[in-house]
């Protein structure tokens, strides 16, 4: 049976500084919101990069297989196997979240909130392989194993040669590749293939695909997308966790903006979360037209502002690629040595042309996504202190809902009629 080949990547507004975080945590928008999404962390540190990466992937893993352009050769040990809960954590770490907030009794004096956080058989055929790749101008570098994957490192000559190599070896190569390969071949770059040895992850109890780290000394602070834009159906959602040591990453060959943060807005949005962070993503990947890279979160891993979830140890990171971070394995980081930024791609070839060239900022300006629910007192006004309160909150509803028509495009009044019907049923967080 022929091989259907996955490729993967290696297969997202103006500085806000982050106040300080109180209230109750009620929500996050993570990578699960998105379809044919794929998850990245890139660690880098000098000239080391390290690319962990997981997809969503479903369907025969025999017919699975995943082709990476990289800078150099590949040895057996610059490869890794590593468990999907990193990346998961992670994500759950720097995703955007909801928060609320509840009014005090406006007829007693205004006390200081409360704040609360939730808790939250590959190789048989080696010679003749071999053989066949010398006649196609394909060398193989490299052979070896990695957990359940069988991998190979290859370089080529030409385009059409690596095409028919791949094709003959039982990997189908889909239509339009020829020239994305050609073009990484004549920057002299090398391809990681990877493929499911089905028999040795039976034998380890698994039927999931585990992320694969992979470790390279390169100049280029870069990560190729353009083959994952070849057999795509469609655009392409992609979280990259980048961990270094040096400050805020972003793009320099396509514009990176920042997501509007730190904004108030209606109560119903609580059961709607979502959808307002999903609309509201989408809003910017269209006024950008579909061609910018979104800062999602930016913070020094030594502390956070909340921490939304279980802070990552130092075990994580160095699993990820932070070789440089010493102490004990369940310590987290000390501040300053280690920053993670969170950006948010949504590519396809039409818009991303070339693959993402990064840049280490030096930027120590915080960011995160945080939406703010402020719920009303529902009693009754007793002197004119409360019913100054009353008189006021109307015009700050309305700019609640005009934020929130801003942010996700949703019509007004369709806003104003969910956030006149919605009932608060929570209780007031008690001193």
């Amino acid at each position: 049976m022929k091989t259907r080949l996955f490729i993967l990547l290696a297969v997202a507004a103006l500085p806000v500084t982050a106040s300080a975080f109180c209230g109750f945590y009620v929500a996050r928008a993570d990578s699960k919101l998105y379809n044919q999404s794929s998850q990245v962390a890139l660690t880098r540190d000098g000239k080391e990069t390290s690319i962990t990466m997981a997809s969503d992937y479903s369907g025969d893993l025999k017919e699975f297989a995943l082709v990476i352009p990289v800078p150099t050769v590949i040895d057996k040990d610059d490869v890794k196997v590593v468990e999907k809960a990193l990346l998961d954590h992670l994500d759950a770490y720097s995703a955007p979240r909801l928060v609320e907030y509840w009014d005090g009794d406006p007829n007693e004096p205004v006390l200081p909130p409360v704040p609360m956080v939730a808790a939250g058989g590959f190789f048989e055929k080696r010679a003749a392989m071999r053989d066949g790749a010398r006649a196609r101008g394909v060398t193989i570098e490299k052979q070896f194993s990695a957990g359940e994957y069988d991998i190979l490192v290859l370089s080529a000559k030409q385009s059409d040669g690596l095409m028919l190599w791949l094709n003959e070896n039982g990997y189908k190569m889909p239509e339009g590749a020829e020239p994305v390969l050609d073009s990484y071949i004549r920057q002299q770059m090398k391809f990681f293939v990877a493929k499911v040895n089905l028999e040795r992850q039976a034998k380890e109890g698994r039927t999931w695909l585990r992320p694969i780290r992979v470790t390279y000394q390169s100049r280029k602070f870069m990560l190729p997308v353009r083959l994952g834009t070849v057999n795509a159906k469609g655009p392409q959602d992609m979280m990259v966790y980048v961990l270094n040591r040096n400050g805020r990453v972003e793009a320099t060959n396509y514009r990176t903006v920042q997501m509007l943060t730190n904004q108030e807005v209606p109560e119903f949005i609580k059961a709607e979360f979502a959808d307002f962070y999903r609309a509201m993503f989408d809003r910017v990947v269209k006024l950008e037209n579909m061609s910018s890279i979104v800062t999602e979160y930016y913070w020094d891993m030594g502390w956070c502002d909340p921490c939304s979830s279980d802070p990552v140890p130092l075990r994580e990171l160095r699993e990820l690629g932070c070789d440089w971070l010493k102490g004990d394995d369940n310590a987290r980081p000390a501040e300053g040595e280690v920053y993670i930024t969170r950006l948010h791609v949504r590519y396809d070839r039409e818009h991303f042309p070339e693959d993402i060239v990064f840049q280490e900022t030096g930027d120590k300006q915080f960011i995160q996504g945080r939406y703010i629910i402020n719920h009303p007192w529902r009693g009754k006004a007793k002197n004119e202190q409360g019913r100054a309160y009353f008189a006021a909150l109307p015009k700050r509803l309305e700019e609640e809902a005009k934020t929130a028509a801003r942010l996700t495009g949703w019509p007004i009044e369709r806003i104003r009629t969910k956030q006149a019907a919605y009932k608060d049923t929570s209780k007031e967080p008690k001193p």
